[in-house]
């Protein structure tokens, strides 16, 4: 086996070479010597000069058979040295994944257009005119604009051309009982009027000996959920309410949903609002049952298991539940004032978005669009429900989204390949279906090799809004919550008529989740799906 001994790398304009040249002494002869190299022993590769182009991994490979008999012949010393090396390599790369201080090893998004600074951190006082030049023109690192642009605004422009959103027909609420005849059967049409949150109380039949969760889904499906059980097995039993020789436990719903959307800072949000004293989120940060748990729908590939009941969902707002009850069953008028503010939130990302679920369930679709939706079930129980949304730039949301889901070769050119494959899926169906019914297609989103339909913000929030009233929505750009997050916290405050003295106090007790959480939602990392 022949090497090449000290060997270097030259970038070469066009000019400098007409064809390839390899080392001297190199295992093809055939290849001519560069004159460059002045007979020097070096590697010289041709480039075009086309910035995507110099993106290049230079992988060099021994012939045959021959590299682990090179490596075996290495000195007991040197195989030592190069072990010793890696274990340090990979060390120093643990260590900045442990850390949080890994942006730098993750690749940014190739994305930086449009009305909104590419930086979501720009703060008030810069000016805005600043960033006016450089989004005249599109980036030259924008793959998609310097690569197969044209057919991907032929794509566009044919999906735009059969763009048309018709309001739908709302489903009876009849209709919502036949399809969960268990759900209504379960939670009340009143709730407590005491009470911010929606709370009753169910007869508890167990023995003192019987364990309230022992067949709780939540549980037996997810052994991480496990711990989290305990705490709440611990705390039942003090938390019942003794009336005509029978036992009663208080059950509760959310007051408010973080409905969507993913990679749009939902976490960061979370992370903040349940460091305020009077809201508590359920024992799990992302349920996700009105999507897919009450389905059965652990992950939608595996197919379908036993459905979750209702009572698992309620199962897991027993803790604010029994801070409820103790403030409902307080003696003293401040410690029931107290208690009785006391709001349940929930943060599944899905609740906005996902129905995939539904052509497993519902067979009287019209024109290929699903009947229900999951806001007509919520509406049904809870239709003074205050709904919060978290949106971003659909194309970093859609980066962000990549980089959490591609299992490998994650690059800048595979997203732009996946990009198109999933455009050209989408135009494909709405050249023969409605926008509504190609949004909701459960086929055609497995099909697609990234989440394009989650950014289609659009639809989902028209459809929502012809269920709920837009005063109890609030909707919060990850761009301006980045920017200012005191502003945004205050507008979250205000909407839940939450205490703005300990509401500051909170914000000020998790301003440094700013640097951490936050970061999470943008292109760099990987959080919450």
């Amino acid at each position: 086996m022949r090497h090449c001994i000290n060997c270097c790398i030259q970038l070469l304009p066009d000019e400098a070479h007409t064809q390839q040249v390899s080392c001297r002494g190199g295992p093809h002869h055939s290849r001519q010597e560069c004159p460059m190299c002045k007979g020097e022993n070096k590697i010289v590769f041709r480039v075009d000069g086309k910035q995507m182009n110099l993106l290049a991994v230079l992988e060099v490979r021994a012939e045959g058979n021959e590299s682990w008999s090179g490596f075996l012949r290495f000195k007991k010393g040197k195989r030592c040295s190069l072990v010793f090396g890696l274990i340090i390599m990979t060390l120093v790369m643990a260590s900045y994944i442990l850390s949080g201080v890994h942006q730098e090893l993750l690749i940014s998004s190739p994305f930086h257009y449009g009305a909104l600074p590419s930086n979501p951190s720009l703060m008030d006082g810069e000016n805005p005119s600043d960033t006016k030049e450089h989004h005249q023109q599109p980036s030259v690192n924008n793959i998609s604009y310097v690569k197969d642009d044209p057919s991907i605004k032929l794509i566009i422009n044919s999906i735009t051309a059969r763009i048309e959103f018709t309001t739908r027909q709302l489903p009876d609420v009849e209709d919502l009982k036949k399809q969960e005849l268990h759900m209504f059967s379960v939670i009340p049409h009143k709730f407590l009027p005491n009470s911010k949150s929606p709370c009753w109380y169910e007869e508890f039949t167990g023995r003192n000996t019987t364990d309230p969760y022992l067949t709780n889904s939540y549980v037996l499906y997810s052994k991480r959920f496990r711990s989290t059980f305990d705490a709440l097995r611990k705390a039942f039993w003090g938390h019942l309410s003794h009336a005509h020789g029978k036992h009663f436990r208080l059950r509760c719903l959310p007051h408010f949903y973080i409905i969507g959307q993913p990679k749009c800072g939902t976490t960061d949000l979370y992370d903040r609002l349940r460091l305020h004293p009077e809201v508590k989120f359920s024992a799990i940060k992302e349920p996700h049952w009105w999507t897919r748990k009450r389905f059965g729908i652990v992950r939608l590939r595996d197919g379908l298991r036993d459905r979750y009941p209702v009572e698992d969902y309620l199962d897991l707002f027993d803790l604010a539940a029994h801070q409820i009850h103790q403030g409902l069953q307080a003696s003293s008028a401040k410690e029931q004032s107290k208690m009785n503010r006391i709001i349940i939130g929930e943060a599944s990302a899905s609740t906005m978005w996902d129905n995939n679920a539904w052509t497993f369930f519902y067979d009287n679709s019209t024109d290929g669009e699903p009947p229900f939706l999951t806001q007509d079930f919520i509406h049904a129980f809870q239709p003074d429900a205050k709904l919060i949304i978290m949106l971003r730039d659909p194309v970093e949301r859609l980066y962000s989204d990549y980089l959490y889901f591609a299992s490998s070769n994650k690059s800048a050119d595979d997203f732009h390949e996946k990009v198109t494959e999933a455009l050209q899926l989408f135009e494909t169906c709405v050249l023969g279906y409605s926008l509504r019914a190609c949004v909701y297609n459960n086929t055609l989103n497995n099909a697609m090799p990234v989440r394009l339909q989650v950014g289609l913000y659009a639809v989902y929030l028209l459809d929502w809004l012809t269920v709920f009233n837009k005063e109890q929505f609030l909707i919060l750009r990850l761009e301006d919550h980045a920017s200012n997050v005191k502003y945004t916290m205050h507008r979250v405050f205000q909407f839940l008529s939450l205490g703005m003295n300990v509401a500051l106090e909170a914000h000020g007790a998790g301003r440094e989740l700013r640097g951490h959480r936050l970061c999470e939602a943008l292109p760099a990392s990987h959080a919450d799906p």
